[in-house]
């Protein structure tokens, strides 16, 4: 079955990259499944995030900085990286509240989301969702 363009820009999120889908195809991962089913809460996310492919992963951007990064290495991993920016800038007074301790902080803007396998991925969902969207809010 062939799907027009145009087709699928109506079904696919606002955000949502062609290249990326393409990244992600020529990609052997032992967890692509669980690959893409982290990836759309986060495309859903905020209407501003768009996609692209940074450090051999998708990430994801607000006005061309990057806020939302996967981190697919080491292959057996998934991880969500939460961060300001591929470069470290004080952010004074910041605070985020992860109220589900979903993440683990390694700095005030820095937290890293941890999916070991299917399960875990459909135990966090609706929470990941949320913190997703408030993370892409909070570091607008």
């Amino acid at each position: 079955m062939t799907i027009k363009p145009e087709t699928v820009s109506a079904i696919m999120p606002a955000g949502f990259s062609t290249a990326v889908d393409k990244f992600l195809a020529a990609l052997t991962h032992p967890r692509m499944a669980d690959i893409n089913v982290v990836r759309q809460p986060i495309l859903a996310a905020h209407e501003e995030l768009t996609e692209q492919v940074k450090w051999n992963a998708p990430s994801f951007c607000i006005d061309g900085d990057d806020r939302i990064t996967m981190r697919l290495q080491p292959k057996a991993q998934v991880q969500v990286i939460l961060h300001c920016g591929a470069r470290a800038k004080t952010r004074e007074g910041f605070s985020f509240d992860d109220p589900d301790r979903l993440a683990r902080w390694i700095k005030p803007d820095r937290g890293v989301v941890d999916f070991r396998d299917q399960e875990d991925i459909a135990t966090k969902q609706n929470a990941f969702a949320c913190l997703v969207r408030r993370w892409a809010i909070a570091t607008r």
